[in-house]
């Protein structure tokens, strides 16, 4: 299904009304290398636990192959730029530092509604079919987004943008529709490695190359059991995410300030102490509506009490010790780690 010229203008209309900041469009073939170097990744093992990569391998390398009907899909950027630098919550050891995207409301609910309203409209003006796409279908927001001319991925792998800097979510609207596809952005990165000499594990291989393995968003948020003790040290008072690669990028400093108010910080960086002592129930009334609460109390523990071990605060080494018995044998693992090198820190 052709669309007219003018539905372009009304299209970028009506998705500033609805708070997306920039819009993109491209074929559903746009990004033909995605299989191939997902496949790479794959079987290089940098996946980690996140077999659900795999699973839907297919898919994932081929947005074609996820709706073969598709004939254009709209990338849309929205925006959850911070107020401050988030880093600055590292030097409060004795709290736990939330990445940015995790500190208000889901994006997953905010981000769909937006997409869900859009789509509706585009269906309304012309009859033609759409799927919306939010992070969690097995779609490559990133590589599309590049395609669209959204930004390029960065050596960071996030995407970064001239206008927009890097803190923005991605969501997709896949149409039956036949629009003008947008020209592709190319790489801005040039000689800069901020990025790469930020990651406190070491988690990029080389540029534009990432080993979720190492990275602290995916040791912290899809690791199950217990952290590699090699790594824990490393992770300082991180809980939920890093942001640091995407903090020191210099592409930042035209970034745009978020207009949604339910990015707003409402997590903030709470006491270690007061974390450590949540039941389940005790985290689920806490991070209701966040994204946090996906992670169940159990590995959110684990992470308070990671971060406790590397506060240096002997105070905290009550806290540690009431989890010893704990009944999730990763808790009562981290309880006993914390403690030791707690411990190790006392004067003799």
């Amino acid at each position: 299904m052709k669309a007219d010229k003018s539905l372009r203008e009304r299209l970028e209309a009506r998705a500033r009304d609805e708070g997306f900041a920039r819009l993109g469009i491209c074929a559903p073939d746009a990004a033909p290398e995605t299989a191939g170097r997902l496949r790479a990744f794959l079987e290089a093992g940098r996946h980690g636990q996140m077999g659900w990569m795999e699973e839907r391998e297919a898919w994932r390398g081929s947005a074609a192959a996820l709706w073969p009907e598709a004939r254009s899909i709209i990338m849309l950027a929205e925006l959850y730029t911070p107020e401050e630098d988030p880093r600055l919550a590292l030097e409060e050891r004795g709290r736990g530092a939330v990445s940015v995207y995790a500190q208000g409301k889901d994006y997953h609910d905010l981000v769909k509604k937006r997409l869900k309203r859009l789509g509706r409209w585009l269906v309304s003006e012309t009859g033609c079919e759409i799927k919306v796409f939010v992070d969690t279908a097995p779609v490559m927001e990133k590589p599309l987004a590049e395609a669209a001319g959204l930004g390029w991925q960065g050596k960071h792998t996030n995407l970064l943008s001239r206008e927009l800097g890097n803190w923005f979510f991605l969501g997709s609207i896949f149409t039956t529709l036949d629009l003008p596809p947008d020209e592709p952005e190319r790489e801005h990165c040039g000689s800069c490695r901020a990025c790469l000499d930020a990651c406190p594990t070491g988690a990029f291989p080389a540029p534009f190359q990432l080993d979720a393995r190492r990275c602290i968003s995916y040791l912290t948020i899809e690791h199950h059991g217990p952290v590699p003790e090699e790594l824990r040290g490393l992770m300082g008072n991180r809980i939920y995410g890093c942001d640091d690669c995407l903090a020191v990028c210099p592409w930042n400093k035209f970034a745009v300030a978020a207009q949604e108010i339910g990015y707003a910080a409402r997590v903030g960086a709470p006491p270690l102490a007061e974390l450590a002592a949540l039941d389940d129930t005790g985290f689920r009334a806490r991070f209701a509506g966040s994204p946090i609460k996906r992670i169940g109390r159990n590995r959110f523990v684990r992470n308070v009490l990671y971060a406790i071990g590397n506060s240096g605060d002997p105070s905290l080494r009550s806290v540690a010790g009431a989890l010893l018995d704990d009944p999730d044998a990763t808790v009562a693992d981290a309880a006993r780690w914390a403690l030791a090198r707690l411990s190790q820190n006392l004067p003799h």
